[in-house]
């Protein structure tokens, strides 16, 4: 065998190795691609998950929270409406003090069975 024989098979040799270890880099960068393409599927399936998830949480909290304004408008509403009652029962109640002869401030403050502090604090 002559030298330039050798030279050539050592060459052959080398580089199907080399092609060899290119294909099999090839093959691991692919499957590597293939499982962060997998992990990254998995990812948005999670994020599109949690995302569902949270949008239900912040409708529930702006129904409650809708609940709450309403629940607190009707009660605003109430305690107008019972303010205005109140000021039309004192209001009858003077009426009928002023208008019955046996009546006197006395007795009317005496009849009152609110305590002070339950008593309309009037202006003077």
């Amino acid at each position: 065998m002559s030298t330039a024989l050798i030279i050539v098979i050592v060459v052959v040799v080398v580089l199907i190795l080399v092609a060899l270890a290119v294909a099999s880099r090839n093959r691991t960068q692919q499957r590597e691609r293939e499982d962060r393409r997998e992990l990254a599927g998995a990812h948005r399936e999670e994020a599109t998950s949690r995302r569902l998830a949270a949008d239900k949480e912040a409708a529930a909290a702006d129904e409650q929270a809708a609940r709450a304004r309403r629940e607190a408008a009707e009660a605003e509403e109430r305690a107008q409406a019972a303010a205005r009652e109140r000021e039309a029962a004192e209001a009858h109640h003077a009426h009928a003090s002023e208008i019955d002869p046996d009546s006197d401030a006395e007795r009317s403050a005496a009849a009152d069975p609110r305590t002070e502090e339950e008593q309309p604090r009037r202006e003077v």
